[in-house]
């Protein structure tokens, strides 16, 4: 392997993803010189499964949202065996709002100040109205087609497009919902119900999550990328890091990285923004140990890699005797219900959850497999007498209400280096150490029997669940926390290291709690609101 000397760039971004995008272009709107260095590469649609009759088993192996079993070059493995639920990631420009639902609630207010409303973790030192800005920009470069008026939040910028159809089956949903005299809402959704900024139109062909070969979902390589681009950022491809570089003076001097060719390549920065989702990121920082950062970088208050949140997700399905659309239309397109989303400790836990509630359905071979998200139970359909008739009683038939539980973080639950585990070039892979509280037990219980009397509520003739989902670990935060005491944070309220000045850390591994509702809108904001601050401190360096 060699070693190529390089010249200085203003900023240098490691990850490509949700975060990473949204900061390329904020700075490159403003002349900053911006280079980003991505372990994976451009996709082409083509290659979705989506793009294919056979998708559902394309899903199964190279669209596998496990690592782990995609076992790509562009991957990295994840020892997980000591968590109940299976971190999900995927290396490319775009990151893993490739293979999202694109389901985009934004964080409660509430959610910016638990410790003060419910005396458990922490505050942020930010709050919802400082991202409000933040929030209605992302939306508008996203596209997000939702209805307007949700009485669970303040009041909200216009969506871009009007919400999708709820179908039959979200129908029976909603007659549920008002029967019970419960909060519900269709959710804001980041696929284009008509064109959108020379989007197309979703089709409502159906597998979103292996990738949309229209261009309907909002995923970065086609939203951020081409505008950040076009304002002069840059992208290298196939570009593993293995450490970030620090000088005698305690800054981060740039990053060595391996090319596509295996060798190895050095990129110097001013300035280096991190964005490499809750695993990555800690996963890197104590990768770049050095006599000055012996424990990792940034890590003097020893919390790099700890706090980890997930998101535990149940799922309940419910049978009708009629068939429901269960197949048609975007997975991203939920009821959401935040019936159950603040604090009641009558209830035997603190904090609370969201449903989503969608009448999306599997294919046909998951229809046949399982039925629904309930996936591992025992209901194969036999070859034989009776086959097509017990097919017709699952496909098109089902609605699944799934309960977000709001993951408080704990020091325990962690991600470390794996002393034997290696990527292809021979970095040491990320350990996942995770275990559900009592407080979360508690949670999901109460929630998967709130989502039966729903389903009862709505006409299932049958219910199935599945407690806890493993392939469920979409959401991957709070390992390098944001904070005002450097004793128990990893960065302040600007995104930048307490231990290294010129770095900053702008995905959900910065977040101090993870509320009860998909991540990726609050990242987006929480990145172009540190990408603010970055506009600032880059003159002084």
């Amino acid at each position: 392997m060699s070693s190529i000397e390089d010249d200085e760039v203003e900023v240098l971004i490691i990850g490509a993803g949700a975060s990473g995008a949204a900061v390329a272009w904020s700075l490159a709107s403003s002349g900053i010189e911006v280079l980003c260095l991505e372990q994976g590469g451009w996709t082409d649609p083509k290659d979705y499964a989506s793009a294919h009759d056979d998708w559902e088993l394309r899903a199964t192996n190279i669209s596998n949202p496990q690592p782990n079993v995609r076992n790509l070059p562009s991957d990295y493995p994840v020892n997980d065996k000591d968590s109940p639920i299976a971190p999900l990631m995927y290396n490319a420009v775009g990151g893993s709002t490739i293979f999202w639902s694109a389901h985009f609630p934004r964080f409660h207010p509430s959610d910016f100040k638990v410790k003060s409303l419910d005396g458990v973790a922490d505050d942020w030192p930010i709050s919802y109205r400082q991202l409000e800005p933040y929030f209605d920009k992302n939306d508008e470069i996203m596209g997000v087609s939702g209805l307007d008026g949700d009485p669970a939040y303040p009041p909200k910028s216009p969506r871009q497009m009007p919400p999708f159809p709820l179908g039959k089956g979200g129908q029976k949903l909603v007659d549920g919902f008002n029967k019970l005299g419960w909060h519900w809402w269709p959710s804001d959704a980041a696929i284009n119900n008509s064109k959108y900024d020379g989007r197309a139109a979703c089709n409502y062909c159906g597998p979103c999550n292996t990738g949309c070969y229209l261009g309907a979902k909002a995923s970065t390589d086609i939203t951020y990328w081409p505008k950040a681009i076009s304002l002069g950022a840059k992208i290298v491809t196939n570009a593993r890091v293995r450490e970030l570089v620090v000088g005698k003076d305690g800054l981060v001097k740039g990053a060595l990285y391996y090319d596509e060719d295996g060798n190895l390549q050095q990129q110097s920065a001013k300035l280096v923004v991190v964005a490499c989702n809750g695993v990555g990121t800690p996963r890197l920082l104590l990768n770049s140990s050095s006599s000055m950062f012996p424990d990792g970088l940034a890590n003097s208050s020893g919390l790099v890699g700890k706090n980890l949140m997930f998101h535990p997700y149940a799922a309940v399905t419910g049978f009708f005797d009629e068939f429901v659309d269960g197949y048609m239309g975007p997975q991203g397109i939920s009821i959401i219900s935040q019936e159950f989303y603040e604090t009641d400790l009558s209830r035997g836990f603190v904090r609370g959850y969201s449903f989503q509630a969608t009448a999306k359905g599997p294919g046909p071979r998951g229809a046949a497999n399982s039925g629904g998200m309930t996936a591992g139970q025992a209901s194969y359909i036999a070859w034989g007498e009776g086959h097509h008739d017990a097919f017709e009683s699952k496909y098109g038939r089902t609605a699944t209400i799934v309960v977000i539980g709001e993951d408080l973080p704990e020091e325990i639950n962690t991600v470390t280096l794996d002393p034997e585990l290696t990527d292809g070039d021979g970095i040491p892979a990320p350990k996942i150490t995770y275990r559900m509280s009592e407080n979360s037990l508690n949670m999901m219980d109460h929630g998967i029997k709130k989502a039966e009397e729903l389903l009862n509520a709505s006409g299932a003739i049958r219910i199935t669940n599945n407690p806890l989902l493993r392939v469920a670990g979409w959401h991957l935060m709070g390992t390098a926390r944001m904070g005002s005491d450097p004793s128990k944070s990893v960065v302040n309220e600007k995104g930048q290291a307490h231990d290294v000045k010129n770095l900053f850390i702008v995905d959900g591994s910065v977040f101090v709690t993870g509320a009860a509702v998909n991540p990726t809108s609050t990242i987006q904001a929480v990145a172009l609101y540190i990408a603010d601050q970055i506009k600032k401190e880059v003159t002084h360096l």
